[in-house]
């Protein structure tokens, strides 16, 4: 960098002196303005990093002061990261001339814009920075990032509107203060500058629970590990749930069954990956699994052969909503009502309220535009809240205490928890399945599994409280309680961990109950849902159940949304002859893998990409599933699998 030329004194143009005295004030003004000028370049080039920690703790000054050790380490380097990028983009974006000039400052200007812009908007909307797991899930199909941006343009827009202003009034300062010649120093910037952009897409940063690093470090690191996967090998296009097109209902008035009086209030419960082995389904007087729910509840109808039609949330949360078969087209499963929608349609308060990360797998976009008075995802309970594990399932039930009685009845309520997706969160306080390990490791499985159990036993405490809570509240016994999880488990039964992987029985059998005060069902309904006690029923059959609770059951208004549910309203008999569709790839998720099957009565077809034939299980005679009958014993559902599902796993192409 160096000073302008400024001409010396006009009345003395054209003179010549050779009195030294006569010229030293203007040389030391002369210098005066160089300093000045050169303090101002300085100030242009330090003020983006400036900007940038200006905005971070604008946006979380309180959580940057609790940062400790290491943390204050790493955000002091991210600072420097920063610093170092942008004065260097900068410093080249605002040479006199060349077509470099033009490139660096092109390059700023939409770098600055897009690294601050997009951070401030997802702080906006999640309470927490957009990072390399966020960034690897939005750009993983391209239809739900572009689905989110028609829905939330508008807050997007206005969020980069500022960064780009900025940006841009940068580099109009650099040119006039910095303005560097064609030196030594110029042309190792225009080579420093694209090297400064590689490493900001290569260094590592802390960018999950604490992310402690500016928010233009974690999301230059983000793009970095997208452009390492686009590069390296093509990771497989996963379909990812969007944003949902119900359509406007007519209104309802909601017609209680029999002889009931009032309309009751229904609460469904949803659990995170607890399998039906984990949980006491029936009323136990000894409950290891679960006992704050076993003693909050204890005059429950245990469904003891509930099914998930998947093992994968979104889809099982499509399908207990909407009553849908998961193999319905993405169109339907975005498009048609949802309880919410049918609830409020006729008159009921709703609310849905969760601890899972609203970010992950695009939750935020499916239930964004639900109709409920209470919403509350991971990141309102919890900025800092993990992506896998969600905010702590605590925090859930105390949000649920504080708005359930805001509400006014009749009401209809979803409340999710989420603490018992992998990697599972425990307390050692309150584990009492020993030996617990969180190694995945093969010889450590039984351990593995303890430390399962040991979440869903530490969940159940909260879930319990909760139970007790509107129990003893004046509207708990006007409340009917629906209990269930989206999905199992598995422990390597058939090889594998965890879920979405196959629809055998440790992903698929779930818990399931019902608990219902004296009043809130007719004796024949009470009858019917004791009878189904031991009967296989699926999440499918949910939806219907909860809308003849709701009163809704006979609504001519809704006749042609109802026409495409294929369950059966567990509060009457249920005659079932079509088989059940089973799959983990549907339209609101692509699988990682193929596998999929049916279901008819205790039958079970089933295969998983690397199988070259169908297998059939009864479900009944050997739960675990080791004894394969072969496709033939599951009669048709072999052809009718192949025509709906288009053949086996492994042959589709």
């Amino acid at each position: 960098m160096s000073a302008t030329n400024y001409p010396l004194d006009p009345s003395a143009e054209g003179t010549r002196t050779s009195d030294p005295a006569s010229l030293a004030p203007k040389s030391q003004k002369l210098r005066r303005l160089a300093r000045a000028r050169r303090r101002l370049a300085w100030l242009v080039l330090l003020a983006p990093a400036v900007l940038v920690l200006a905005v971070d703790i604008g946006i979380r000054g309180g959580r940057l002061l609790d940062l400790r050790g290491k943390h204050v380490v790493s955000y002091a380097g991210a600072i420097l990261e920063s610093a170092v990028l942008w004065g260097l983009l900068l410093y080249s974006a605002s040479s006199r001339r060349g077509a470099v000039r033009w490139v660096s400052a092109s390059l700023f200007v939409l770098l600055a814009t897009v690294t601050l812009g997009v951070q401030i908007y997802f702080q906006r909307c999640y309470s927490t920075y957009v990072n390399l797991d966020a960034l690897l899930f939005a750009t993983s199909f391209s239809e739900s990032v572009l689905g989110h941006l028609r829905a939330d343009g508008g807050n997007l827009v206005s969020a980069v509107a500022p960064p780009l202003v900025c940006a841009a009034a940068l580099v109009v300062a650099a040119r006039r203060f910095v303005r560097p010649r064609q030196t030594r120093s110029g042309r190792a910037a225009r080579i420093l500058a694209p090297i400064a952009i590689f490493f900001g897409f290569v260094i590592p940063c802390s960018y999950r629970t604490v992310q402690a690093s500016t928010p233009d470090v974690i999301y230059l690191h983000a793009m970095g590990g997208v452009i390492k996967q686009i590069t390296g090998l093509r990771p497989p296009e996963h379909v990812r749930p969007g944003v949902r097109t119900p359509p406007t209902l007519p209104r309802a008035t909601a017609i209680p069954s029999g002889a009931r009086v009032t309309r009751p209030n229904v609460l469904f419960v949803i659990t995170e990956s607890v399998r039906a082995d984990a949980h006491c389904i029936a009323p136990t007087d000894d409950c290891p699994f679960s006992p704050a729910t076993n003693a909050a509840a204890r005059k429950r109808f245990p469904l003891l052969q509930m099914r998930s039609n998947a093992s994968t949330t979104a889809i099982s949360l499509a399908v207990l909503w909407s009553g849908l078969p998961p193999t319905s087209s993405r169109e339907d499963l975005h498009g048609h009502p949802l309880l919410f929608d049918y609830a409020n349609a006729a008159g009921y308060d709703t609310a849905y309220w969760t601890s899972h990360h609203m970010m992950f797998a695009n939750s935020r976009l499916y239930v964004q535009d639900l109709p409920t008075s209470h919403q509350t995802g991971a990141t309102d309970l919890d900025p800092l809240a993990d992506m896998d594990l969600g905010a702590r399932d605590e925090l859930l039930t105390e949000r649920i205490r504080k708005d359930i009685r805001e509400m006014r009845e009749p009401f209809f309520a979803v409340a999710h928890y989420g603490n018992t997706h992998i990697p599972y969160r425990i307390d050692a306080e309150h584990a009492p399945f020993q030996p617990a390990m969180d190694s995945k490791a093969p010889e450590d499985n039984e351990a593995y599994r303890n430390y399962y159990l040991d979440a869903v036993h530490l969940q159940d405490r909260t879930i319990g409280e909760m139970l007790r809570f509107v129990r003893e509240q004046a509207f708990g016994e006007r409340t009917i309680v629906v209990f269930t999880s989206d999905h199992g488990e598995s422990f390597r039964e058939h090889g594998q961990l965890g879920h979405t992987g196959a629809v055998l029985d440790e992903e698929i059998h779930v818990p399931g109950w019902i608990d219902a005060p004296e009043g809130t069902l007719t004796e024949a309904e009470t009858a019917a849902l004791a009878s189904h006690r031991e009967s296989i029923v699926f999440h499918t059959d949910l939806t219907p159940t909860i809308l003849d609770m709701l009163g809704l059951e006979r609504e001519a208004g809704f006749s042609r949304w109802y026409g495409a549910m294929i369950g059966k309203s567990l509060l009457g008999p249920i005659e079932r002859t079509e088989p059940v569709p089973l799959t983990n790839c549907s339209g609101v998720w692509g699988c990682a893998f193929r596998n999929w099957g049916m279901m008819r009565g205790n039958l079970k077809l089933e295969a998983r990409e690397w199988d070259t034939a169908w297998h059939c299980y009864d479900v009944l005679a050997d739960p675990k599933e080791r004894n394969d009958l072969g496709a033939a014993a599951c009669g048709d559902m072999a052809a009718r699998a192949e025509a709906l599902h288009g053949g086996l796993p492994g042959l589709v192409k």
